[in-house]
């Protein structure tokens, strides 16, 4: 018998370089969302991949930014607290374009917390001078001395195999902390809400989304077992928003519906009657009672 390992991984990096993508892909299921708006991730996100007699804990995290308000100080806050403890990070950051201060600032914990990182450079597919790929790598090792380097496109899925090897070779001798059929700890209620606030994300104009959170207020399987009804409430923090949220004729709303439901239904296996309302809650991410209210603490 085949002695079993675990390695527990914090997925970390700035907002919207991919980190759920990834997480997704690894796990050959979606349970993060993903959008092309920085910050889409809000809470920790916890996705198990059991390979034989390895398995995988990894905790996907919001992105490292400066926080503007206290959401994003509890954003922030998450990200510090996954560093500690793990077995390792994967750090990713892109090929191209300006290295921020705030991955430097993550680095900087790596190396206070003495954490061992894999670096993953995602999205070389958009890189058409391979050789800036080449000096991005070496002005990151140039910081740390990462256990391994993976050039990664989680759009096309180049090298998600090759990452996913290295993350095995990391784990160690140890019991495996959930049933192997274990894919997340999160709650379908929190996946429901999860799916709608992409839609939103997805479909709205730029400066709405982040004032949006979803709640669901009613989850139940009919009798036959064979259509769940779901009731979500949209919250958002201005009046003037929620005309756009709604739209001409309530189409907009009409068509993040029916996208959720759609991925609901390939998601939850079943029919789903979903229902969805708006109210406003101003300046909800400054307080601190909604922010948890919310699930977002």
């Amino acid at each position: 018998m085949q002695q079993t390992k675990t390695a527990f991984i914090s997925i970390v990096g700035r907002p919207n370089v991919g980190k759920s993508s990834i997480l997704n892909i690894l796990l050959g299921q979606k349970i993060a969302i993903v959008s092309n708006k920085p910050q889409t991730t809000r809470t920790r996100i916890m996705g198990v991949l059991t390979i034989d007699e390895t398995q995988l804990v990894f905790t996907d995290t919001p992105g490292y930014h400066r926080a503007k308000n206290k959401l994003g100080e509890r954003m922030v806050k998450a990200v510090g607290e996954s560093i500690a403890g793990v077995d390792v990070c994967l750090f990713v950051a892109e090929g191209q374009g300006e290295l921020r201060d705030t991955e430097l600032e993550l680095i900087e914990s790596f190396k206070k917390n003495n954490i061992p990182a894999v670096l993953a450079i995602n999205k070389i597919d958009k890189i058409k001078n391979k050789d800036q790929l080449a000096l991005r790598i070496a002005e990151l090792s140039k910081h740390y001395d990462f256990l391994a380097v993976v050039p990664v496109s989680a759009v096309k899925g180049d090298g998600m195999d090759v990452l996913k090897d290295e993350l095995i070779k990391i784990a160690q001798p140890g019991v495996h902390y959930f049933p192997d059929d274990t894919l997340t700890d999160q709650p379908e209620r929190v996946l429901a809400a999860e799916i709608i606030r992409e839609k939103l994300l997805r479909l709205l104009q730029k400066e709405i989304p982040h004032g949006i959170a979803v709640s669901i207020e009613k989850m139940r399987e009919r009798e036959d077992r064979e259509i769940l009804d779901i009731e979500a409430v949209i919250y958002c923090e201005k009046e003037s928003h929620k005309g756009i949220i709604i739209g001409k004729g309530g189409t907009m709303l009409k068509k993040v519906s029916t996208y959720a439901r759609q991925d609901m239904e390939g998601f939850f296996g079943c029919r789903i009657n979903l229902q969805c309302w708006l109210k406003v809650k101003e300046g909800w991410r400054n307080k601190e009672g909604l922010i948890h209210n919310f699930g977002l603490d």
